[in-house]
Parts: C-alpha cells; structure tokens; sequence
C-alpha cells in the first residue's frame, strides 16, 4: 500500500513513520513518498527516517519528490500537511494582529483567518490533481486550519477527504486517565468543530462517568484543561471545553500574554526548527520535539497560571495514531470508532450538510461515517454558527473576493471592529504575496 505525504519535509513527519514501523499487519503501508518543495527539508527528514528504520525488517520504502503529480499519482492514501508560507508566514499571522491588539494564534482568530486564506486555493488545487491522478485514493488532512481546509478539499473530493486533529484523543486521554477508565473502552462524546469543541459525557457501559469529574474540585485542577480553565467554570459549563477555546473564554488574559512574549509561539518554533534543519539527526529531532511539546500553549498556560505540562501530555501518540488507525480501518474494513473532521450530514441541525464539523465517527473500508449526538447547548451553537459563517466566507473569498476576506475577518467573534478587519486584510496583504488574488471587489 502506497502512501504519499504533502508537506514531507515537516518536522512532524518522522512521527508518521514511526507508527508505520510499529505496523506489521498484512495490508500495510509499504512505500511512502514524501513531497516538498523544500529540497534541503526534505533530504533532511528522508535522512531521520533513515535512522529510525535502521535495523528495522521490511521497513516501509521512503522516496521523495518535488513533483507533486508523481508524488500522488498511484497513492491509496494522501496524508496532507503543508504549510503554505512556512513558519515565517506563522511569524507574520501572529505580529499583524497583535499589532492590532488581537489575538494571532495560527488557527484560531485573525491569524487563523489569514492562515486559510493563503492554504485554501492551495489545498483546493491539490485537491484537484488527486481527483485526476489519483480518484480512488484517501485523503487525510493535518493541515490547519485543519476543519476549513477539510472543507475546502470536499468540495472537489466529495467524503474521500477526512480530517484528523490530535486535540481531542488528549483531552480524551487525560479525562479517562483522572477516571480510571481505558479510553480504548470508553465512549467520548465530543462535539463542535475543529478546535472549537466540547467534550460532554465519558461513557463506560453506557454509564456517564464524567459527572465524577465535574463534582471533584481537586481532580478538575489536577490535569491540563483544569488548570487552563479553572475547575469552577468547567463546573459550570457541565462539559471540558477543547484547550483552544481557552482563546475565547480567556481572550483579553491570552492576548495580553502574547503581546508581552519575548517571542511569539511562530517565532520560536522557526529558530528552533532552523537549528535542527541544518545539523538534522534523529537525536537533535527527539530533543527539539520534545522541547517543543513541553512548551505547546506556553502563553496561555502563563496567562491562567496553569505551570508546566504534565509528562505524560508531551508524550507522541497523538495525530500520527489517529492517522494509522484510520488507514487501518479504511484499507483493512476493520471497524473503529474515531472523533474525525467530516461532513455534517443530519448530524447537528444548527449546520448545512456539507459543514465540516468534528464528532465521533464509524469507520469502515466506506468511509467515515458521522455517529449521531446530541443537540449542542446554546452557548455552543452561538460560537460553532459564528466561527462556521466565517469559514464560509473564507472560501467564498477564494474567487477573489476582498469583500468576503474582510467579512471574515469582521464577522469572528474575536475581532472586535470593522475598522480593525480591514486593517488586517491590509497588513495581510502586505505581508504575504499570496494574496495577491483579494481583488477589491
């Protein structure tokens, strides 16, 4: 089985590729072709990968390519995670609006919204050579805004795109683990969109375990999203709210920790990424990822005064998981049940069926199929329809349109003024050549 990685030269990359060697069942991912158009990132991740499989039988061959139509060309599977602008277009998203005095965070806000309108044409044509090249494959998608671009990618690819996020299996994970209860065998009821979402119930045997929680104050303040959020409000609310929504309920505490950052998150991330490119081993990755999950979210655990990450949050297991299992369960039609960015259908009334939204889904050789929840609470609805208009005018901005780009960005929840939207659609513009294609219309 092939497997084509968009984005190949990524940092995360070997994380992919060490599920792939823990894989010895028949049906595997046998070749992975990587596809950059950095050379140099690509020669140095193919090298990592080189050592991780060192000793390793029947290891999965590894080919890279700059050629986008070769690399997808005969694939069963498409993993997509591309950064279109790289790290320095990161760096960009973030100081516009901060400079602005909003938040500009890659996916969530302003700097999210700049992010999806400079990946979504890109996605779009990548989703276009699929289709020609190669019809019958998969498409898993890691890159953010990962609910928008899934979206973006649907439209061409109907339901053979799925999008995939590792923030709810750790949110699922440390709730499970707080109860005692093995995840693997507990039901996460968990809903909303790509990080904007909630988990509501934790269900072992049909039972309701995480009222539990709710009613321990000491265990509330014990794990990650405790202390980001505080065990009165997550009583309060009656659910765990995804970590990103900390952006919304605490936005003033999270810009004012951004803005008095020696370095925004894109900012470190770039430098520490350029020193481990130009002297890359697989021992310089192990520390730099390492150092990079135990600083994950840094400036808003500094702004609720939440500390340092547990150990076992830092620990790999997350998306590239995700991704094998849903391989797995496609290629193999071995059934699980996996919380996946897909079409809506009839599964929230408060969206159109073609919404992307993320909940538990069944998987089988079909497809993913979106499990049926309950209603979200009007709290939810209120961000989820908000956040979901502003997605859709990030697409509608893809003809062009600088008046749906400035709607976007107006319409968000976290932009305060009119006045401000377009004053950053204009440091946008100016920062990035990319969108060059917002006409004025």
């Amino acid at each position: 089985m092939k497997l084509t990685i968009l984005g190949g030269g990524g940092f995360r990359v070997p994380l992919v590729h060490g599920a792939l060697l823990g894989d010895r069942a028949e049906g595997r991912v046998t070749h992975v072709t990587l596809h950059d158009l950095d050379t140099a990132r690509l020669d140095a991740v193919a090298g990592v990968l080189a050592e991780q499989a060192a000793g390793i039988p029947d290891a999965p061959e590894v080919t890279v390519t700059t050629d986008l139509d070769a690399a997808v060309r005969g694939a069963d599977f498409v993993f997509s995670a591309i950064r279109v602008g790289g790290l320095e277009g990161r760096v960009a998203d973030e100081r516009v609006a901060l400079d602005e005095g909003v938040l500009g965070q890659e996916t969530v806000g302003a700097g999210g919204i700049a992010y999806g309108l400079r990946t979504v044409p890109v996605a779009v044509g990548i989703a276009r050579r699929i289709a020609e090249l190669a019809p019958d494959a998969w498409v898993i998608n890691f890159t953010n805004p990962a609910g928008l671009v899934t979206e973006a990618m649907s439209r061409v690819l109907g339901d053979r795109v799925i999008g995939i996020c590792d923030s709810p299996v750790g949110l699922g994970r440390r709730v499970a683990r707080l109860l005692g209860v093995d995840p693997d065998e507990a039901w996460i009821d968990y809903v909303g969109l790509n990080h904007l979402g909630w988990l509501r119930a934790l269900r072992v045997g049909g039972r309701d375990v995480l009222p539990r929680l709710l009613a321990d104050p000491q265990a509330l303040g014990s794990f990650e999203e405790g202390r980001l959020f505080g065990p009165e409000w997550l009583t309060s609310l009656g659910a765990i709210p995804n970590e990103y929504l900390h952006y919304y309920y605490f936005n003033r505490e999270a810009v004012r920790a951004y803005r008095r950052a020696e370095r925004t998150r894109g900012a470190f991330l770039l430098d520490q990424q350029a020193a481990f490119y130009a002297d890359p081993s697989l021992k310089s990755w192990d520390r730099t990822r390492a150092e990079r999950e135990a600083t994950y979210m840094a400036q808003s655990r500094d702004a609720s005064g939440a500390g340092g990450r547990d150990a076992a949050d830092t620990e790999s297991g997350g998306y590239e998981q995700v991704a094998l299992a849903l391989m797995r369960a496609i290629a193999r039609d071995e059934r699980a049940t996996l919380i996946l960015n897909v079409r809506n259908r009839t599964t929230l009334s408060v969206l159109d069926e073609d919404a992307v939204i993320e909940v538990p889904c069944l998987v089988d050789a079909n497809g993913a199929h979106p499990c049926a929840v309950a209603p979200l609470p009007y709290h939810a609805v209120g961000l989820v329809t908000a956040v979901k208009a502003v997605e859709r005018e990030v697409l509608a901005a893809e003809s062009g349109s600088r008046a749906a780009a400035v709607r976007a960005f107006a319409l968000h929840p976290l932009v305060d003024s009119v006045t401000v939207a377009r004053r950053l659609l204009d440091g946008y513009t100016a920062a990035h050549p990319g969108l060059a294609y917002l006409n004025r219309k």
